[in-house]
C-alpha cells in the first residue's frame, strides 16, 4: 500500500482527525529550527501542522531529549535527577538500567526530522510514525494494531519520558525489525506539551508495513461499532 492509499483509508476510519507524523535521520536538516526551550515535544506542533521540522544535538536543550533522540550519552547526573528530583524511579540504579536497556544505536547522522505523513514522498527513509490521539482515536488504532496478532506485547507501555516512548522505543524496535507499538506520553513532565485528552502511539516502520496489509480488513473500516465511534470523533473536531 502506498502513502496515498494509507491516507485514504485513514480518512475513511478517522475522518479529518490529524494525520500521524513521521520521523527519520539525515546528514542535513530539512528545516532549520531554533534552539528549544526545555521539552521539545511542544515544538512538534510544527510537524503536526504539516511543516518540516528538524532538531540536532545543538538545538535540543533538554538533556533527556538529547539522550532519547540518540544524540548524547546519559550525563552522570541524570540518574539522580530522575530518581531524586523528579521521583520517577526509586533509585539511580533503576534509571541507569532503564537507559542502558534501551540499547540506543549510535547516532552518526546529525539531524532528526519530523513532518506529517502526507508531506513525504514514500515510506523509504522513515523510522516510524507518531500518532497524537484521543481515547476514541486510540481505540481504533490499537484495535487495528491487535487485529492480526495475539502477542501480549503488541502494544507496549514502557516507562520513559515522552520523547523516549515515541522516538527511542520506536527507533530501536524498527532497527531490529520488531513488532511492538508504543503507547506513550504518560510522563508528567511532558504532559503539558499536549492537550489533556491526548496520548501518543509510536509505530515502527517494521510493524507499520505489516499493519498496512490489514488496515482495510480491520474494524476501523466501516463496521457498525466503529461508525458510532467515528461519528463522535468527527463531532469533536
Amino acid at each position: 500500500m502506498n502513502k496515498e492509499q494509507f491516507i485514504q483509508n485513514y480518512r475513511n476510519a478517522f475522518g479529518d482527525y490529524e494525520l500521524p507524523i513521521v520521523f527519520w535521520y539525515s546528514e542535513e536538516p530539512v528545516a532549520l529550527a531554533e534552539k528549544t526551550r526545555g521539552c521539545f515535544i511542544g515544538n512538534l506542533k510544527t510537524a503536526r501542522k504539516g511543516q518540516f521540522y528538524s532538531l540536532s544535538a545543538d538545538t535540543i536543550s533538554c538533556p533527556g531529549g538529547k539522550i532519547y533522540t540518540g544524540f548524547s550519552a546519559a550525563p552522570p547526573f541524570i540518574g539522580g535527577f530522575v530518581s531524586g528530583k523528579e521521583r520517577y524511579k526509586e533509585s539511580e540504579a533503576l534509571v541507569t538500567d532503564f537507559i542502558s536497556n534501551l540499547n540506543m544505536p549510535d547516532r552518526k547522522k546529525a539531524y532528526i526530522n519530523f513532518v506529517s505523513i502526507d508531506k513525504v514522498e514514500n515510506f523509504d527513509r522513515i523510522e516510524g510514525l507518531i500518532f497524537f490521539a484521543t481515547p476514541d482515536v486510540l481505540s481504533g488504532l490499537i484495535s487495528w494494531a491487535l487485529y492480526d496478532t495475539n502477542k501480549a506485547d503488541a502494544v507496549s507501555v514502557p516507562f520513559g519520558s515522552g520523547c523516549s516512548s515515541m522516538i527511542s522505543e520506536t527507533l530501536v524496535e524498527n532497527q531490529k525489525q520488531g513488532h511492538r507499538c508504543f503507547l506513550g506520553m504518560f510522563d508528567p513532565s511532558a504532559r503539558p506539551q499536549v492537550d489533556s485528552n491526548v496520548l501518543t502511539l509510536g509505530i515502527p516502520l517494521s510493524r507499520f508495513e505489516k499493519m498496512l496489509v490489514t488496515m482495510e480488513e480491520s474494524c476501523i473500516q466501516g463496521t457498525y461499532a466503529w461508525k458510532k465511534v467515528k461519528q463522535r470523533i468527527e463531532n469533536e473536531l
